[in-house]
């Protein structure tokens, strides 16, 4: 089940990897971060930029948020500054404790009711497992970050939860 804790947990467990892994990028230079490195969103900066982007979708939803601007194929071109973009990472992470802290058992249960581009068409879903997928895309990416930086030779050190969130 998921619980308002929960929620607080994984929140906690974002800001704090979000901050290791910005920490980690501000070493490399301004040429590495957008260097092509593979992966799914090809770059370490646009990986950071469709995280941010992600994280906006969702909480447009979840919590009125203003939506994005820009559609998710281009969401890796979201912020282009790399100290504008670590700025509103944390404004972003600030705000998602902020409504972790509100969130409670009567609106985890709430159904969703949204507009998916992704499946083009209205979609229905439970606000706790939805916050549940909004976690994990969070962390899928973020291993993908964190290997652009250990191929980077920039150690962004421990990962695991246990580690990471002393209160769990």
């Amino acid at each position: 089940m998921i619980t308002p804790a929960f929620i607080r947990t994984m929140t906690q467990y974002n800001s704090e990897m979000n901050r290791r892994i910005y920490a980690a990028a501000a070493r490399l230079s301004d040429d590495q971060r957008p260097a092509d490195r593979g992966l799914f969103w090809k770059s370490l900066h646009g990986t950071l930029c469709h995280l941010l982007w992600g994280d906006r979708q969702w909480m447009s939803r979840f919590d009125g948020w203003p939506p994005n601007t820009v559609p998710n194929p281009q969401s890796p071109t979201l912020i282009h500054d790399f100290a504008e973009l670590r700025v509103a990472r944390e404004e972003a992470d600030a705000k998602l404790e902020a409504f972790a802290r509100r969130v409670d058992d009567a609106w985890l249960v709430e159904d969703l009711v949204w507009w998916s581009g992704a499946a083009k068409k209205e979609m229905r879903k439970a606000k706790g497992g939805l916050l549940v997928h909004f976690f994990n895309h969070q962390t899928h990416h973020r291993g993908q970050a964190h290997a652009a930086l250990t191929m980077c030779g920039v150690d962004p050190g421990d990962t695991d939860l246990f580690l990471v969130v002393p209160d769990l």
